[in-house]
């Protein structure tokens, strides 16, 4: 459906040139909801306008629906846009017009008729949950509802493709949920492909079957959601998804606060991530018996990420350091990823903080 082969954009001013994009290769498949993901500044935007063609690359290939966008006539290239919708953070709505209007307006020139244009749009309204508001007017409506017209505005002229920069970041969070649970309808109703930029990956958690990460313009990972979740290579992935799980306030938690436990020179603390089949395993009693290592479990979380469970167990393993040894290769071979976190003892602790204010002193003085 979508091919970017090799994509680069650079911008020139008189001083500087900004490699916004680099050398990128990606592929969207038919139906597929793909999550690019990355911080402000790592060209995803600038990415995905490449895909419509309102941002031209320097070099590479842009292949959609099977046309090469780049050899296009003017009005070809016209056509082709029509088959790719957008929806953006701040909606883009125009508020002199009803929703209604607002709808109707990428119909002005389809060639269809009055009724057929008003059945084309009660029937969008209705499908965003809006048939209410048709006569409303954009400053009346909340920010979820601007941004269920400015779906059903995209979908009004048949797209085959949806894009969405960042389209749940002006949004609470419970209302950013009813959007995306909206974005995963029209993907199965209407058999929709789905791009969809964010700098969260909760919001990719949530409803994409793939997702890439972003870095200073570069994908540095991709991957369907259950092989990223559950074996992410690069710091920036894990740091994304410890996020997204809330692993990382849990790790933070245990971590920085030596009353919360007390390692001794048997203990490990481990973070534990298991994906699919492996989650219905008794692994933690397995531990014990073949092993005789016991299992502390001080966090623990399960979810199910397109139909695949997903989970993170953060625990403290207790033996003899060669039968400590041995349950991790166990673990390990039933395709459970671990990693040994860092704990600050009490001792350590009080160490730091002792001088740290040792320094505040000096430094006051």
């Amino acid at each position: 459906m979508i091919s970017l082969t090799n994509i680069n954009v650079t911008f020139q001013d008189k001083k500087h040139t900004v490699h916004a994009v680099k050398n990128v290769s990606l592929t969207v498949e038919q139906g597929e909801i793909y999550g690019i993901v990355g911080y402000s500044g790592a060209g995803k935007s600038t990415l995905v306008r490449v895909i419509n063609l309102l941002q031209r690359p320097t070099s590479g290939s842009v292949v959609v629906a099977g046309n090469d966008l780049l050899k296009l006539t003017s009005k070809e290239l016209r056509q082709a846009r029509k088959k790719i919708g957008m929806i953006f953070q701040h909606f883009n709505l125009m508020g002199a017009r009803t929703v209604y209007e607002n709808v109707d307006y990428p119909l002005r020139k389809s060639g269809l008729s009055k009724q057929q244009r008003k059945e084309k749009i009660l029937s969008l309204l209705e499908l965003v949950g809006l048939s209410d508001k048709k006569d409303t007017y954009p400053s009346q409506l909340s920010g979820g509802q601007k941004q269920r017209v400015a779906i059903a505005r995209a979908l009004a002229n048949d797209p085959e493709i949806l894009l969405c920069d960042e389209a749940t970041s002006a949004l609470d969070p419970k209302t950013t949920l009813a959007i995306l649970e909206l974005l995963k309808k029209v993907n199965q109703e209407l058999d929709l492909t789905i791009v969809l930029i964010t700098h969260e990956m909760q919001v990719v958690k949530e409803i994409c079957h793939k997702v890439a990460v972003m870095e200073d313009g570069e994908v540095i990972e991709s991957g369907d959601i259950a092989t990223v979740f559950s074996k992410p290579k690069q710091t920036l992935t894990e740091d994304f998804i410890q996020t997204a799980t809330h692993t990382n306030r849990a790790i933070e938690t245990i971590v920085h606060n030596p009353d919360f436990i007390q390692l001794g020179k048997d203990d490990t603390l481990v973070q534990l991530s298991y994906v699919g089949s492996t989650t219905k395993e008794p692994l933690i009693a397995d531990v014990y018996s073949k092993f005789n290592v016991k299992v502390n479990i001080l966090f623990g979380n399960v979810e199910i990420l397109q139909q695949t469970p997903f989970g993170q167990l953060i625990v403290v393993l207790s033996g003899e350091r060669e039968d400590r040894k041995q349950a991790i290769s166990f673990l390990e071979s039933q395709k459970i990823t671990i990693r040994q976190l860092d704990f600050i003892p009490r001792e350590k602790n009080i160490e730091e903080n002792h001088l740290n204010c040792e320094e505040k002193e000096e430094e006051v003085v």
